[in-house]
């Protein structure tokens, strides 16, 4: 494994397992394949729903809870400094540590300095080893960045061949903000794992298309948190370490990029809405789950 080292001297690997869609029902098994196949990084988030079992494959693996970099994200509706606060206390028990790694804030909406605030205290106190952003524009990142008591050590954001994030990547780079990427795959969308291109880069180091992604990911200094439900695709993938790409490839595989979201942009008021609206049915629902306790 190779790792990164974040601007506050901690070390995360470069290449870990990442459970956004893994379904509760899959999630600790596939938790426990991932740590056998040789995994010791693993990210989820508050929203994906999972935490529970993130925290019951960790317990059950019997890999010391150190050796494991564990990173989660607050959501939105916990946004603020008291509700991120309690937030994270919540995400501590269900994960069943009594530290995180990282922990990421995981939209660039509401009241997200209340919430950076309480992880930077959070952090201060020793509960979180490193803290970050998640989909967080140039603009914002050097907004918090600039402003903020301490800036972010890592900025979570969509990164696949077609969304290359070039631009994102400089102001990353330009406040020691490690690059970390969301969807490394692009989810296969628009044809990217029978690019022909990628194609003939795998068969020349007898690698599949994947592979040369999560490759060229990691040429860039790029962490990658590939997902998959598949123990033998688990392993295909951190098997990366053994081949480099040319300069050749690289410059091949930077001209596929279309300069675009393959899924959404934060700066369409219509996302925005959509984000809003989510938060909304999610405090409904959390509501009424809660009255049906109280009957």
């Amino acid at each position: 494994m190779e790792y990164v080292t974040l601007s506050n001297g901690i070390k995360m690997p470069i290449l870990g397992y990442g459970v956004y869609q893994v379904t509760k029902d899959e999630c600790e098994r596939c938790v426990l394949d991932a740590l056998k196949a040789g995994y010791r990084s693993l990210d989820t988030a508050q929203s994906y729903f999972n935490e529970e079992e993130v925290g019951a494959a960790i317990e059950k693996s019997g890999v010391p809870r150190e050796e494991i970099f564990l990173t989660t994200k607050v959501w939105v509706e916990h946004y603020g400094y008291d509700a991120c606060k309690r937030s994270v206390e919540e995400s501590l028990k269900k994960l069943k540590t009594d530290y995180i790694d990282l922990m990421l804030l995981h939209q660039p909406f509401s009241d997200y300095y209340g919430a950076w605030h309480a992880i930077e205290d959070l952090y201060e106190e020793g509960v979180l080893r490193a803290i970050g952003v998640s989909n967080f524009y140039p603009d914002r990142l050097v907004d918090i960045a600039s402003f903020a008591r301490i800036a972010p050590m890592v900025n979570q954001v969509e990164t696949h061949p077609h969304n290359q994030q070039t631009e994102a990547k400089k102001w990353m780079d330009k406040y020691q903000i490690q690059h970390e990427a969301w969807a490394p795959f692009g989810e296969g969308r628009n044809g990217l794992f029978e690019d022909p291109m990628l194609v003939e880069i795998g068969a020349k180091y007898g690698k599949t298309t994947a592979q040369v992604i999560l490759r060229w990911h990691i040429q860039r200094n790029t962490v990658v948190i590939p997902k998959s439900t598949h123990y033998e695709r688990m392993i295909q993938n951190i098997n990366v370490f053994d081949f480099s790409l040319t300069d050749e490839d690289m410059a091949k595989i930077s001209s596929l990029d279309k300069e675009q979201s393959s899924f959404f942009s934060h700066y369409d008021p219509n996302m925005v809405e959509w984000f809003v609206k989510t938060v909304e049915e999610r405090k409904t629902k959390h509501r009424s789950e809660e009255e049906k306790k109280a009957w």
